[in-house]
């Protein structure tokens, strides 16, 4: 690895992280940097995968305080782990062909989710209609369609779980997002277990990546009241669009 590319990928790191502690989304600039640096999109997502876990861990040490009661969550836990594997396996066992096919489109639709994020927790600021059954059954399904994306593809999980529970449970959006947290934890391990054994990781660009991630999310979590983060996501989601309509416009050619 040359080292341009070194750099790149530790600023893409750094700009993740930060974005992850505002808004949410960094994996939008992670992926597309690993990919800048030569990897193939499968290894990149991989990659990008395995990268990003230790800062769901540290979410979710920063947001425990927030969880609901043990019994809320801990059902939702092999509901992720079950989800994730089938992501996984869904990605190794399909050729790469159809990876690099549906990829654009899954940048472009996570790209959306976090343009209208605020619209989204305006829409789902009050308690869901629906018992404590059907709620719980909701969150289920939730969970389970995210893990499946995350052990798939991964990049904006954090911002696709928080939009999909928040409409299906009743709680606040801290509480909300300390779940999502948890999920998103359970599915980076999941995935990084498995990719570690069977994926083509590149884990030069995890060593830089991951450590990056870190800092950034320290510094973003610092600046988070500072920085104007309308701005930010401004940016993110104009890159998601090109790099979306870009890798399209390369896997139709």
């Amino acid at each position: 690895m040359e080292l341009t590319d070194a750099v790149l990928l530790v600023a893409a790191g750094l700009a993740a992280g930060t974005m992850n502690a505002v808004a949410g989304g960094g994996s939008l600039i992670t992926f597309p940097a690993l990919i800048a640096v030569g990897l193939p999109p499968v290894a990149a997502n991989v990659s990008n995968s395995v990268a990003v876990c230790p800062g769901y861990l540290a979410a979710v040490a920063g947001s425990r305080v927030d969880l609901p009661a043990r019994r809320e969550w801990l059902p939702l836990v092999p509901t992720a782990v079950v989800g994730s594997l089938v992501g996984c396996l869904l990605l190794l066992g399909t050729p790469a062909r159809a990876f690099e096919l549906v990829v654009p489109f899954l940048v472009l639709a996570a790209t959306a989710v976090l343009a209208f994020q605020e619209p989204l927790r305006r829409l789902v600021g009050h308690a869901r209609d629906g018992g404590p059954r059907r709620r719980a059954l909701a969150a289920q399904v939730m969970v389970g369609v995210g893990a499946v994306y995350g052990g798939y593809f991964g990049a904006a999980l954090g911002v696709m779980l928080v939009a999909g529970l928040a409409l299906v449970l009743d709680a606040t959006m801290a509480r909300v997002s300390a779940v999502k947290n948890l999920v998103s934890a359970v599915v980076g391990l999941t995935t990084v277990t498995v990719f570690g054994l069977f994926g083509p990781v590149n884990w030069a660009a995890v060593a830089l990546v991951a450590p990056a991630t870190l800092v950034g999310g320290y510094v973003g979590a610092r600046l988070a009241r500072r920085l104007p983060s309308v701005v930010l996501k401004t940016v993110i989601v104009a890159f998601g669009t090109c790099i979306g309509l870009y890798l399209l416009y390369r896997a139709l050619r």
